[in-house]
């Protein structure tokens, strides 16, 4: 993709959201001397003062006062899923360089576009996907030849929420399906291995209520899905969260024809023909800090990013498969 890039020594940057992840990209931005934090817009007016004051920005209305203003070169999209494609589109429409948190959209069909959009802009559209950054990651892949020729992994995360908080993490309408929303889980295995030819899966929520938006809520979801690979891999992948959830799990795991990494919370395994090995798993922390710096890099120097968009948007292909599977009954084709 061709871009353009900023002329000067700083980025000018505008947020869109005022929660953790968008608190953890300022505290990123005020440590970096080539980039500055210039205006936020937040859900309340309230919020997007206090967060503005705290970093030194202007606070804005909306969001779309935003994408306009006209001291800008970049725009980190950090608020609901439902919106991404929305801000991220009117940003590149005025030529902004933009950063969006996965997934760019509740559909591949949706975020389609948005690829066409900034090459014919020429400007950055970044997707974060800081799961390749973090130890656990990297770790699998530095090992990943040690199992020989893998033919399963399953990756597993359940979170307990008792009770389950009225958040729009748990809205299907804000969220978007679960592994869509959770985009990460299929994007670790498929930056490992590569292709998936077909995909089966199950999605269950309980506990729906209507919340104060008029929009439904659920306290419990849980979706599994069982991925066939081009290679012939097969893999499972289950998330779960909220109230009916009664067991915390981080669990990652791959087999092969030589041997089986695990990795369970910040702890990894190797065993093979020799025994049952510990080996070292990096920090999970900083990722948002690292993902924005190499942002940043790459606006001013050029320097290549760690995660293609189009790398990202076949995720979104294979997770909007695993819905239409979840709503059908039906394997799924991945084309």
């Amino acid at each position: 993709m061709a871009e353009g890039r900023i002329a000067g020594e700083q980025v000018r940057v505008g947020i869109v959201g005022t929660g953790f992840v968008a608190r953890l990209r300022a505290e990123a931005l005020q440590t970096i001397t080539g980039a500055r934090l210039v205006a936020v817009a937040g859900h309340s007016a309230a919020d997007t003062e206090v967060f503005a004051q705290q970093y030194g920005a202007v606070a804005l209305k909306t969001w779309q006062d935003l994408v306009d203003y006209h001291d800008l070169d970049l725009v980190m999209v950090c608020h609901i899923n439902r919106d991404h494609d929305t801000v991220a589109a009117a940003a590149l429409h005025c030529d902004r360089h933009v950063v969006v948190e996965y997934p760019l959209a509740l559909s591949s069909e949706a975020a389609q576009p948005l690829l066409s959009l900034a090459e014919t802009k020429q400007r950055l559209l970044h997707i974060e996907h800081i799961e390749l950054l973090g130890g656990t990651h990297r770790a699998l892949k530095t090992h990943l030849q040690a199992v020989g020729q893998p033919y399963y992994a399953r990756y597993c995360t359940l979170a307990p929420n008792r009770p389950a908080p009225p958040k729009w993490t748990y809205c299907p309408d804000l969220f978007g399906f679960p592994l869509v929303g959770a985009l990460s889980r299929l994007h670790r295995l498929i930056d490992c291995f590569g292709p998936v030819a077909r995909v089966y899966c199950q999605n269950h929520y309980a506990g729906f209520y209507t919340g104060p938006d008029a929009i439904p809520y659920y306290t419990t979801c849980l979706c599994t899905a069982q991925l066939t690979f081009a290679t012939g891999l097969i893999a499972e992948v289950v998330y779960g969260k909220g109230a009916d959830v009664w067991a915390t799990s981080r669990r990652l795991e791959v087999t092969g024809n030589q041997g089986h990494l695990c990795f369970e919370g910040d702890q990894g395994t190797l065993s093979d023909a020799d025994g049952t090995h510990p080996i070292e798993v990096g920090s999970r922390r900083g990722l948002f800090a690292t993902d924005t710096a190499q942002v940043i890099d790459h606006l001013l120097t050029g320097q290549a990013l760690y995660c293609h968009p189009a790398a990202s948007l076949y995720t979104l292909q294979v997770a909007t498969a695993a819905q239409r599977s979840a709503a059908t009954g039906r394997v799924v084709e991945v084309a």
